[in-house]
């Protein structure tokens, strides 16, 4: 009983196993970010003063943010990555267009708002604070935060000053400039690109993804298991015309997979879907690409590339609801960017959250795995099948 090899490696097998899926919770554990994109438009014009100098509170607040963006230098990757923008209307098409986490606006009057300060109609000034949801909740929350921590060292910075200058003049305040004291800066968030009320739908992506991807597989597998017998022949037309009912039932396969999918989450779920056909037919093309890329696989070693497909969702998953700014570069360069599934989860943030609909750069990636996968198929019908034939290899493949 001892000499079987199977039972002694069953130890070996079972920390290979913790191994490989303990892998899979890295990523998710205290992921820190490293250049994450945030926006600053300012826009302030200034104030003279009365010695006649003018003061722009918006620039010199940019030159610090940089300064300490400098101070990070040293470091390989600092946490975020300013980006100057010039006016509101260029920062609205950088947060559609997903360039953005998140953006600062500094207004026109923050200078003559601060200049207010020290006189007897003191005003506070708003800076605008843009959240972009549509991307990813977990970065642009982030974002949202260091935003909102920046506006509060500013307060900080702006009462220590006014009150450091009061106490040098021996001037005191009146009760309307202590109130706007408490908070000489306000901060007005509004998030763009929504996801809705409900919390699940900013995970909507990831969460359409599992029963997709578990639905083609399962499609792939038992397609191929009902056709491999009349495949299994030296004739290579037959051969072929076996791959062509084998795409053929994929197709449709995949078209039920993909509306009867989106009925569900719309329905059933109760996620905010805006557009039910385009997203139905995102998600039937989709389906029918990993149906051809998992189904080329099989074709050329058998149901011994299921394990490949089980271990991609268990990576996939936890790394598909992070920003890729949060990743490891190890997770980014190596497992990430082999994905083919975060393809999917671009797709579906522009048509949930983004509002732009069923195009070509929304799917021309999966279409040409789609494609790829479709020629290994029609390929591996051309070869001859004589080892097919043999027993001992269709008991290895059962």
């Amino acid at each position: 009983m001892f000499k079987n090899k199977l039972l002694l490696l069953t130890p070996i097998i079972a920390l290979a196993i913790i191994f490989i899926f303990s892998l899979t919770l890295i990523p998710s554990v205290q992921p820190e970010p490293k250049n994450l994109p945030i926006a600053i438009v300012n826009a302030d014009e200034g104030v003279e003063l009365p010695n006649q100098t003018k003061m722009n509170m918006g620039k010199q607040l940019v030159e610090m943010i940089k300064e300490n963006s400098k101070a990070t230098s040293d470091q390989k990757d600092p946490t975020v990555k300013w980006v100057e923008v010039k006016n509101t209307e260029e920062l609205q098409k950088g947060l559609d267009n997903q360039e953005y986490y998140a953006a600062l606006v500094i207004p026109k009057d923050l200078s003559a708002k601060q200049a207010s300060l020290q006189t007897a109609a003191p005003s506070a000034a708003e800076i605008e604070i843009y959240v972009n949801q549509g991307m990813n909740t977990m970065a642009s929350t982030l974002a949202g935060q260091i935003l909102n921590g920046i506006v509060d060292n500013m307060n900080n910075n702006v009462r220590t000053q006014l009150l450091q200058g009061l106490e040098q003049q021996g001037a005191t305040i009146t009760a309307k400039q202590a109130e706007i004291l408490a908070a000489p800066i306000t901060s007005k968030v509004t998030n763009v690109n929504e996801t809705g009320t409900n919390s699940a739908n900013g995970n909507a992506p990831v969460s359409l993804f599992q029963p997709l991807w578990m639905a083609s597989l399962a499609s792939a597998a038992f397609i191929y298991v009902a056709l491999r017998k009349i495949a299994n022949t030296a004739n290579r037309k037959r051969n072929f015309a076996v791959k062509l009912v084998q795409i053929l039932i994929g197709a449709i396969a995949t078209l039920v997979v993909g509306f009867g999918l989106t009925w569900i989450a719309s329905d059933l779920v109760g996620l905010h879907i805006p557009d039910f056909t385009n997203t139905a037919l995102f998600l039937s093309i989709t389906s029918f690409s990993f149906f051809l890329m998992i189904s080329a696989v099989l074709s050329l070693i058998g149901l011994r590339g299921m394990p490949l497909f089980i271990l991609m969702l268990f990576f996939g998953a936890p790394l598909l609801a992070m920003a890729p700014e949060m990743m490891s570069p190890f997770y980014h360069d190596w497992v990430y960017s082999w994905l083919p599934m975060r393809f999917m989860i671009g797709g579906l943030r522009e048509l949930l959250f983004f509002g732009k609909g069923l195009n070509w750069n929304s799917v021309s990636h999966l279409v040409w795995i789609g494609a790829g996968g479709l020629i290994v198929m029609l390929a591996t019908a051309l070869r001859v099948n004589a080892t097919n034939n043999n027993p001992q290899n269709q008991n290895l493949e059962g």
